[in-house]
């Protein structure tokens, strides 16, 4: 599996640090560490950044969005980017933008948890990776209701033996105790970005006190579990807010 870390990360050097040798997620609502990933990293997604616009409440013009994903798809180092969807919208709203993807590779689609679960086998028919984003009723990743919903989706995302049916990417879900319970190539999250200056999260003897050597600490931590191998069913439900 492979862990991608989010940023930007501030201070700067804790983003070097992390993401030496790692794997980035950069997004297009913040993109101004896309240098700094393409560089150091072993390699990058690339966000459209359709989560921070619809929590903002900006709109997105999309064609700039292919532009800066056309710039950078060349680029060695990249994996894929995630093709502009509609976060609360409905399966045609999300169609559509599938349709208008103007790159021929490396696009992924996302599946958001409150459209239908036949939606999203039909695109892990058609593509070789799918994202999934939790959205709607399903939006707080972890609650018993979010994982009866990725139950129902991993139904019609796998084979009868539990094995996925393309590549599945857990959109904010590299959390430990989610990602380890799914059958996932890879997930992200801003965990590291967003921990690393909270100092309340830091107590004892040994803290650690630069913030590039917290970054690591926080993504060996998550880079040690891997996800499941298939599906066979959540453990318990996890009652915890899911990363960011």
């Amino acid at each position: 599996m492979i862990h991608y870390h989010g940023g930007p990360i501030w201070p700067v050097t804790a983003a070097f640090k992390l993401w030496r040798s790692r794997h980035a997620f950069v997004s297009f609502a913040r993109p101004e560490q896309i240098d700094i990933a393409a560089d150091e990293a072993q390699s990058f997604a690339l966000d459209n950044g359709a989560f921070s616009a619809w929590k903002s409440g900006t709109v997105i013009d999309w064609n700039d969005y292919y532009t800066w994903v056309a710039e950078w798809m060349r680029h060695p180092g990249f994996d894929f980017a995630l093709i502009p969807d509609v976060i609360d919208g409905t399966v045609a709203d999300n169609a559509e933008l599938i349709e208008q993807w103007p790159h021929d590779v490396a696009g992924v689609p996302v599946w958001h948890m409150h459209e239908p679960v036949e939606w999203l086998r039909d695109l892990c028919h058609q593509w070789p990776r799918v994202a999934l984003g939790s959205s709607g009723a399903y939006a707080t990743i972890g609650t018993p209701q979010w994982w009866n919903r990725m139950a129902d989706a991993m139904r019609n995302a796998c084979d009868e033996h539990g094995r996925p049916l393309c590549k599945l990417h857990g959109l904010r879900m590299l959390n430990p105790e989610v990602f380890s319970q799914l059958p996932f190539s890879s997930a992200d999250s801003t965990n590291v970005a967003q921990n690393i200056t909270k100092d309340q999260k830091w107590n004892g003897t040994y803290k650690p006190t630069r913030p590039e050597t917290k970054a690591i600490v926080i993504a060996e931590r998550i880079e040690e579990i891997n996800s499941a191998a298939f599906w066979q069913g959540a453990h318990q439900p996890c009652m915890f807010g899911g990363a960011s």
